[in-house]
């Protein structure tokens, strides 16, 4: 769990100012017009369309955008119609297990774009279900442990739904149930706490401990391969780098 939570907190700091904004709003984009056209456009009874606004806010998306983005989903010329979700697995340098999910209108192309990727950067894509049995989906918040009363987070996130907490690095990691997302985010930010991030997330059973640094940057260069690639839109993996050694590789 610790490696993708670590990195999550990273890659959301870093996306506050990041070149490739726009690019990330599309995928995001795409997420919503995609459930909103399958389960319709009323979050409240879709539960995949709800996660994929609260992703899209806590990368702070304009409210215009989601708004259209519902619009084009659940209109009679939707824009989702055409694209499906595909997912990948495969394993990255040390070993460490690597699940991808896409949204694509075009198979070979997307395949073939994170074929690349992975052999680009070290790693082999793998068959269906080499992976995916040690991850599961799970709700998972962010919050920032400066100054934080650890008694007091446990509390409004168990009330509001949440399964665990845990410190992580600079950061409590709050996860629960799908469903719990939403109230979990809105209970936490409604006690005055600082929500980093917010998503609906893979999270691997076990991690694979990488210490090096240059293992390290091996690993984060293919998720970011990854995760660059047009059609992607979710990378998960079970690493579990320090904090330390994380925020030295993304700078």
């Amino acid at each position: 769990m610790s490696g993708h939570s670590k990195w999550s907190s990273i890659k959301h700091k870093k996306g506050a100012a990041d070149a490739k904004r726009g690019q990330l709003f599309s995928k995001l984009s795409r997420a919503i017009i995609v459930a909103a056209k399958e389960g319709g456009p009323d979050p409240d009874g879709n539960l995949a369309l709800q996660n994929a606004i609260e992703k899209a806010r806590s990368y702070s998306m304009p409210k215009d955008n989601i708004e259209r983005a519902i619009a084009k989903g659940s209109g009679a010329d939707a824009e989702g119609s055409t694209f499906e979700t595909v997912v990948y697995e495969g394993y990255g340098p040390e070993g460490v297990a690597v699940l991808v999910e896409a949204l694509t209108d075009n198979r070979n192309r997307t395949a073939s774009d994170v074929r690349h990727a992975f052999t680009k950067h070290g790693g082999n894509l793998g068959t269906t279900g080499a992976v995916a049995w040690q991850f599961e989906r799970r709700g998972v918040v962010l919050v920032a442990a400066d100054d934080v009363d650890e008694d007091a987070l446990v509390l409004a996130a168990a009330e509001a739904g949440a399964d665990d907490v845990a410190l992580d690095g600079s950061s409590f990691v709050v996860t629960g149930a799908p469903e719990s997302l939403t109230p979990v985010r809105q209970a936490l930010e409604g006690a005055g706490f600082e929500v980093e991030s917010v998503e609906l997330a893979m999270v691997p059973k076990s991690t694979v401990a990488v210490a090096d640094e240059s293992s390290a940057r091996r690993i984060v260069k293919l998720v970011e391969g990854l995760e660059d690639t047009e059609d992607v839109q979710d990378v998960y993996a079970n690493f579990d780098i320090p904090e330390e050694v994380l925020e030295a590789v993304a700078s």
